[in-house]
């Protein structure tokens, strides 16, 4: 039985809705793309594990359109609903560090700058997106740095993983080993505060004396 990784079916469609998450919505800043697009560069050589080599040109083409959508999505929600859009106090994983060290990266350097560098750093590259739209910066100049920020980003991770690649035997047989393990401490942090989330709400449930008995009124 063939247990390879058909990456031409699944890999190239998840690589690319994992860019546009982590750099178009908020909730994705968790999301490993620097990994899977190492990975995704990995599988473009082909080999014991990977039966049908991912194509690198499509690889090339492909990923900074979805990482260039994705920011510009970013951008059109930090423009529409400003810093409301960070303004979650019950959120227990919107932490408020992540908007300051991405504003702190728009401060220290020029926007343009700020938004390349972004590229290059998780969590910032999620958070950087909609902190320009809130802070006024034209969609005109975002868009022409996003595209220069995405397309660095990403061909030169994914260059770096097909060069690994190809120069390192058997490397692709790490591939899903790695990117599942990362995905899951990924994952798991998100994970644990909705748990966390979850039980809290029922304790304050359980603690509230308005909160009707379901076993009803036993002095009846």
């Amino acid at each position: 039985m063939d247990f390879g990784v058909d990456w031409l079916a699944f890999g190239l469609i998840g690589v690319l809705l994992i860019l546009f998450a982590e750099t178009g919505l908020l909730i994705g800043f968790f999301l490993p793309g620097d990994t899977l697009l190492a990975a995704a560069g990995i599988a473009t050589v082909g080999g014991t594990d990977v039966k049908h080599p991912l194509s690198l040109p499509v690889l090339m083409i492909t990923a900074p359109l979805a990482a260039i959508a994705g920011a510009q999505l970013g951008h059109f929600l930090g423009v529409k609903y400003g810093r409301k859009l960070f303004d979650r106090p019950d959120s227990r994983l919107f932490k408020p560090e992540h908007v300051v060290k991405a504003e702190y990266y728009f401060n220290k350097f020029r926007p343009e700058l700020a938004i390349v560098l972004a590229r290059f750093i998780p969590v910032v590259r999620t958070f950087m997106n909609p902190l320009c739209g809130m802070l006024h910066v034209s969609a005109r100049k975002f868009f022409a740095w996003n595209i220069v920020g995405a397309v660095l980003w990403t061909e030169t991770i994914v260059l770096l993983g097909h060069f690994a690649g190809s120069k390192i035997k058997g490397l692709d047989k790490f591939v899903l080993p790695i990117v599942g393990l990362v995905v899951i401490v990924s994952v798991a942090p998100v994970i644990r505060e909705m748990l966390k989330g979850r039980g809290d709400a029922d304790k304050k449930n359980d603690s509230d004396p308005s909160r009707p008995s379901l076993t009803g009124d036993s002095s009846r």
